[in-house]
This record gives structure tokens, sequence and C-alpha cells, in this order.
């Protein structure tokens, strides 16, 4: 397992946890992971929800919130610390300034293709830029436009396969059947990003992302040629993570049979953990959405069925009657709440007992 280089950046260990919305993922489980050696991160959607009146100053309180969880990261770790931000929010430019003038270590972008190079990443910037796609094909979109228009390329690339938590750059069917594999997508990822490797002299990484939970998903998917993985449902289930214990506890004692994908408002697939909310929506029942804020671009909550902001904080605060929990397809191997060092730890020798089984194989 060695470490991975994205630009100057050295990642002791190659593992990015997830960012997860709204308001899962804060300093407290960036900052612990990012004490083990891997990048923590910070998601930036819906951050402002955790603030007093936000349904009046939404896009100020957005910032503010940012602000105070990077900064609290920052007291809390010496390590690594990113923010994950979605295009589809009404306010991602607002939120990557943010993250800029914070200087922040990494930004990862998904939920839409930045094939504009943001101008607050300067050239002499410290803060790695990372695209989070579903396809080498757009990997490689994003790649030529950048190097046809600045004569430089993002700083690496997640790739995130169907198997992942939330929301999905899939069809629908795409996501259930589950035939599409993330190692065939990384494979081909890395050859078109091999390229801009040769032309810029550089290392880029391909991060892999989606189903990946246990160390042999780690060692399996690193084999076919990801530099590291970003892994956002198992760390959901750590003392450090910042939602409820309830939360916490619906992973736990969720089967396999409860993971199931649902239709977003956002306009993509979501794969959630069933509850009674999810079963009134997906019988076509209407949630009243009082919006004072269109956080979505593409969101017309006069028909929308609910609102997937309201619903994921309230979740994220222990009230899964007004709300539920997204969720990764492995979500249900969950058994205990433990550390982050624990947890890593366990990883670690998950990861190292499939090298062994290899080798011994080989032997």
């Amino acid at each position: 397992m060695k470490a991975m280089k994205i630009g100057n950046l050295t990642v002791p260990l190659p593992i990015i946890q997830g960012g997860m919305g709204v308001c899962v993922s804060l300093s407290g489980l960036a900052s612990a992971v990012a004490n083990e050696g891997g990048i923590g991160v910070i998601s930036a959607v819906g951050i402002g929800m955790t603030e007093p009146n936000y349904k009046k100053h939404f896009r100020e309180s957005n910032k503010i919130a940012l602000i105070k969880e990077i900064r609290k990261a920052r007291l809390k770790s010496k390590g690594i610390i990113g923010v994950n931000i979605m295009m589809a929010v009404s306010d991602y430019e607002d939120l990557l300034k943010v993250a800029f003038e914070e200087k922040i270590d990494v930004v990862i972008v998904g939920a839409g293709l930045p094939l504009k190079k943001p101008t607050y990443l300067l050239e002499n910037t410290a803060t790695k830029f990372i695209p989070k796609v579903s396809s080498a094909r757009a990997a490689k979109l994003i790649f030529r436009r950048w190097s046809e228009q600045y004569n430089r390329v993002p700083d690496a690339v997640v790739i995130e396969g169907p198997l992942a938590g939330g929301h999905l750059g899939f069809k629908k069917e795409d996501a259930i059947s589950s035939e599409i594999s993330l190692s065939s997508i990384v494979k081909d990822t890395v050859n078109e990003i091999g390229y801009f490797e040769q032309k810029y002299g550089i290392e880029i990484p391909v991060i892999a992302g989606g189903g990946i939970y246990t160390g042999k998903d780690m060692f399996d998917i690193m084999s076919a040629g990801a530099k590291g993985v970003i892994m956002g449902t198992r760390f959901v289930t750590t003392n450090e993570c910042d939602v409820s214990e309830k939360f916490k506890q619906n992973y736990i004692s969720c089967s396999q049979e409860d993971i199931t994908i649902i239709d977003s408002p956002v306009g993509l697939p979501g794969r959630v953990i069933t509850n009674d909310f999810v079963k009134e929506i997906q019988q076509g029942k209407q949630k009243p959405i009082n919006c004072s804020w269109k956080c979505l671009k593409t969101c017309d909550y006069k028909k929308s069925q609910f609102c997937i902001a309201e619903a994921l904080f309230n979740a994220a605060q222990g009230d899964f009657t007004n709300g539920f929990s997204f969720a990764g397809t492995k979500a249900y191997l969950a058994d205990k709440i433990i550390s982050v060092k624990e947890t890593i730890s366990h990883i670690k020798n998950e990861y190292f007992q499939e090298q062994l089984r290899l080798e011994t194989i080989r032997i």
C-alpha cells in the first residue's frame, strides 16, 4: 500500500474519505481521517443548515458554516483536509471561492463536468483540484478541454462506479443491475489519462470509489490501476462521524435488501436505506415543500415530490420520520460503531490479508 502522490502533495494512506451530505461528513470525521494519514473531506452541500436562521440567509449560512468547519478541522489535525462540492448546487462558485480562500488542500468537484478552470485556481496555488466522474469518457473530456484551453490539467481524477451511495452518475437500471464494473472503468480511465501524464511529464492518480468497503475491495481495485480509493459508507459507523447515533444505527440494523434506489429531485438516481419515508415517496406520496432558497440549479420545488436537502439533513439529525440516509451497496456489512483509527486498522489488515493470500497462491 504505497503513499499516493497528487502533484507535490504526498498522501501517506491512499484513502480519501468520501464527502457525504447533508452534514454527514464535517470537521469531526474529516480531521480524524486526516490524522490517520488519509484525506479527510468535508461535504459543502447544504452545510449551512447547521446555522441558525439558515432559511432566511441560506447562501451566507453555507459560506459561514464551511469556513467554520474547515477551521475546526485544521485545529484538530495537521493532516490533509479536502472539501467536496457539487456543481449542481446554486452557490457552487461561492463555496469554491471559500475553499480556495481558506487554502484547503484538496477540492473534489462532482455532480457536473468542470470543463472550465476555476478563476480561483491560480498557477501558484497549493490547492489540488480533482473532478469526480463516472466514466473514462467524461474524464477525457475534462482533461482535454483543460489541456487545450489552459495548457494544464486537473491534479487527479475520482472515478465513482454504480455501487456508490448517494447520487449516482448512471441510469437507474445500470445502478440496479451492476453490470458495469468499476475495475473496467478504472482501467479505461488509466489508459485515457496516460496520454496527459506523458504530455505534461507528471503522475495523475486515478482514484476509485463506489462499493469500496473492505481492504480486499481496495486491494482489488488498486490492482486494476487505481492509485487510491475513496470510501464513504465505511466511515459512517465511526465514533467521529458527524451524524446522530440513530443515523449510524440505521446502517448497523439494515439488511442487504433494505438498500434501494430512488429518484431524486436532483434528477439522478440515489442509493438509500429503505424506511417508511422512502416507501411513501416510492408510492408517489407528495411531501410538502416550503422552499425559501433554490439550493439546486435544476430543482423545480413546485414540481418536486420532496426536498432532498431537508430529508438528508433531518436524517443526519436523527429524524427518520422526515428523512432517510444515503448509503453504498455494502452498508449492511456494518456491525458496530468504532473509532476511525480502528476502522483504518481493519482496512489495512484486510488489504494485507488479501495481498498475502494471492502471494501464497502464486508460490
